[in-house]
């Protein structure tokens, strides 16, 4: 069955032209999934019945994998399976009744303006160092990218006179507009910062770390970190809550649903609802700045 995952994996990216992410997810829950299967003494996809996918099921949560993993798992299944069919490789989809979990959905973590506006202040502006950190804090709550793409943006993405910048997501294209804010602090950092961080290496990336090489997520996490604590923020704050703080602070102000779908990327609408039940339910104060 190795061969018609691989097969299977290879028509999302060249088929449906999903994102890498996407693809390394399924390819991680069915290489599990075949593992399972393979110590049950079942090698061929044939073999599968719903009754030996529903034990698969069960044997994940007896290993304690939340709902969320459970539910990722049977919908990797689900896509797999239906593929198989589709491509007359199967006579029947075995995973068609297989039913996810029931999971409770968690309100995103986000942060108050105040809180935004103080750790966006925490960089230092008169270093190479400080000035790169700043421009990127401000361009991640500008424009509630993720922080992949953040790190991932090369110099050429950059519109910075009609601020905006080009971002891509899997094999898809958006743009996404930043301020005025955003835009003195990436001018300066370009101006002041990088040249002195790459130095004379021809450097495609726009945002790299001390020794002029690209970001890592995980140096960009720390960063963050450092800066939450240093501002004062009791809540552990991680990257993606500045995403999540853009698109509640956006629809608490009146943006249109639609717009900050498109701005975030979302493929479902109902991924970025989360954001206006969050105001239905008095979870988002009022974010007005008042400077």
């Amino acid at each position: 069955m190795t061969q018609d995952i691989q097969d299977f994996i290879q028509y999302l990216h060249q088929v449906k032209q999903t994102s890498a992410n996407t693809e390394v997810s399924y390819a991680r829950d069915l290489k599990k999934m075949n593992q399972y299967l393979s110590a049950q003494g079942i090698e061929r996809a044939s073999d599968v019945t719903t009754t030996v996918l529903n034990s698969y099921v069960l044997f994940l949560e007896k290993e304690g994998r939340k709902p969320a993993t459970i539910s990722r798992s049977i919908a990797s299944m689900k896509a797999f399976y239906h593929y198989m069919e589709k491509e007359r490789k199967l006579a029947a989809d075995p995973a068609e009744l297989l039913k996810a979990p029931k999971i409770e959905r968690k309100l995103p973590v986000i942060l108050t303006t105040e809180e935004v506006n103080c750790l966006l202040q925490q960089p230092d502006g008169d270093t190479p160092k400080g000035l790169r950190d700043r421009a990127m804090l401000e361009l991640l709550y500008a424009t509630g990218i993720r922080v992949s793409e953040l790190i991932s943006l090369k110099i050429s993405d950059v519109n910075l006179k009609m601020e905006y910048l080009t971002c891509a997501d899997g094999h898809r294209e958006r743009i996404v507009p930043f301020g005025h804010v955003a835009h003195e602090a990436l001018a300066r950092y370009l101006e002041q910062g990088r040249p002195l961080l790459v130095g004379e290496d021809a450097q495609e990336w726009l945002f790299t770390n001390c020794a002029g090489q690209s970001m890592s997520r995980q140096g960009f996490w720390k960063l963050v970190k450092a800066y939450g604590k240093k501002a004062g923020i009791e809540a552990e704050i991680t990257p993606h809550m500045l995403r999540h703080s853009f698109a509640a602070h956006m629809v608490s102000n009146g943006a249109d649903l639609k717009a900050v779908q498109e701005l975030l990327g979302h493929s479902d609408i109902s991924t970025t609802q989360v954001y206006a039940q969050m105001g239905r339910s008095g979870n988002i104060a009022i974010f007005q700045d008042k400077n």
